[in-house]
């Protein structure tokens, strides 16, 4: 074989090779689709999928995609969220009225809900923009290539507590969305939007009623107000799948109405409920935000603090969390005035730590056996702590978890899973690793020490299995 030819071969090996590996990795990301619709597990707190397998929801705020960012923008933004394991966006339809998209395209004739603004003929396929629901279909399909489910906001709170969409207007324009995304695979509606369900109850009821009528198979949750929870207004409507709380951005200095940060109490207060629903916390602080939101002078939120609200908030019995990041989450950018104190362009911002750390919570919760995982606080031995002392503590048949934000040494009851010995971890929440620490006789009490000196943001998750177990 000459040398030319030969080193033609091995170009087209690399070639196919190459083209195999983002072949199987496309398939592996939409795959998730392949295990039928979400649902409520059998044990009413989780998701999963028809065929069994558990759904935890890995959300990411993208607030403002259909309006903010064109085609190859999204295409970044979603790669980039794929790559990191996420499967939810979380992305409003209507932010404003009037709704107007980077390509300047209406979403409504004369800014009247009854009648969206479509452009007839046009092939859904098609690169080219055409109109402002073609752009979103656009960024919904390729959201599901990259296994991601969209939950998609039909209409924010502001524009119905100004009027905009009301009873009158809201069934025709609901129907319409309704029907249009009922069959794509990887919808999921948040009715709501930062917004109180005691205001415009009517409104609300409405829609929901509306999209669990025309689309029984996809899930629905509600988006409160900050501080507040759907549950406290909507448990017992049919259309609500499960709920959503959103923790908010103040600190505990700041905050006179709710839990402070002690998002854990969210969960805790609707675990009980009846009917039982699943739970997660929708809208926590956000990375690279200021305390409060508004006073940029004030301390940001980063990415210890995410990590914070997201295990405290799983391991409490949430059935998944939401990161946001301020640049983001509104998709700044050059031109923009921007708001809340945003220092980042939103294709920077990707970059920021929180959103890799995500990942192995997700990884955590997925390694063990998923719809047996029960809150236990009767796991600690004596107080578990306050405020960021506080020690989220969750278990299975034959495993627990301890998680300690701060890295303070504290002891735990033993017995608490099955196995005479247990053979315990340190895992580390920012790079997903994992410590042995030694093999024990499973009864009576011991205490851990973890690594590094107590500092918050020292965070480390005590992993105990039995030896039985891999």
């Amino acid at each position: 074989m000459t040398r030319l030819l030969l080193k033609i071969v091995i170009f087209i090996f690399v070639i196919t090779a190459l083209t195999s590996s983002i072949n199987v990795n496309a398939q592996n990301r939409s795959s998730i689709f392949q295990n039928g619709k979400l649902k409520i597990s059998s044990n009413d707190h989780y998701l999963e999928f028809e065929n069994g397998k558990p759904f935890f929801w890995l959300g990411d705020t993208g607030w403002l995609l259909f309006s903010k960012l064109n085609r190859k923008e999204a295409r970044k933004y979603i790669d980039d969220r794929a790559r990191k394991g996420f499967n939810v966006i979380q992305a409003m339809v209507l932010h404003d009225m009037p709704e107007i998209n980077v390509y300047g395209d209406s979403a409504f004739i004369d800014n009247n809900p009854v009648h969206p603004k479509e452009t007839p003929g046009n092939n859904p396929h098609d690169k080219i923009q055409y109109d402002f629901w073609d752009h979103v279909d656009y960024i919904v399909n390729y959201a599901a290539k990259k296994g991601i489910f969209i939950a998609m906001v039909p209409v924010w709170g502001a524009n119905v507590r100004n009027g905009s969409v009301n009873l009158k207007n809201a069934p025709a324009y609901i129907t319409w969305l309704a029907d249009r995304y009922k069959n794509k695979s990887n919808i999921i509606w948040i009715n709501g939007g930062d917004t109180k369900g005691s205001q415009n109850t009517d409104v609300w009821n409405e829609i929901g009623n509306i999209i669990h009528r025309i689309d029984p198979n996809h899930l629905i949750t509600f988006h409160p107000f900050g501080r507040t929870q759907s549950s406290t207004w909507f448990n017992n409507e049919s259309w609500l799948n499960f709920n959503m709380f959103q923790s908010g951005h103040k600190d505990y200095s700041q905050d006179s109405t709710g839990y402070g940060e002690d998002n854990w109490k969210y969960v805790s207060d609707d675990w009980n409920l009846k009917p039982v629903k699943p739970v997660l916390d929708g809208e926590p602080s956000y990375e690279n935000i200021p305390h409060g939101l508004h006073n940029p002078s004030m301390p940001y939120w980063k990415d210890n603090d995410v990590r914070r609200y997201a295990y405290w908030s799983v391991f409490a019995g949430a059935c998944g969390f939401t990161y946001g990041d301020n640049a983001v989450m509104q998709f700044y950018k050059p031109g923009d005035k921007g708001a809340y104190g945003v220092k980042e362009y939103w294709y920077d911002a990707l970059n920021d730590p929180g959103s890799s750390e995500m990942i192995y919570l997700k990884k955590l919760m997925l390694s063990v056996p998923y719809f047996e995982r029960v809150p236990d606080e009767s796991i600690i031995a004596g107080e578990n702590g306050k405020r960021y002392n506080y020690l989220a503590a969750t278990r299975g048949k034959s495993y627990l978890f301890v998680y300690t934000y701060n890295g303070r040494d504290f002891e735990i009851n033993m017995g608490k899973i099955s196995g005479n010995y247990v053979k315990a971890y340190w895992y580390n929440p920012r790079n997903g690793s994992s410590n042995f620490i030694g093999k024990f006789i499973n009864n009576g009490k011991k205490e851990f020490y973890p690594p590094g000196k107590k500092k918050d943001g020292n965070d480390w998750v005590l992993i105990i299995k039995d030896v039985s177990e891999k």
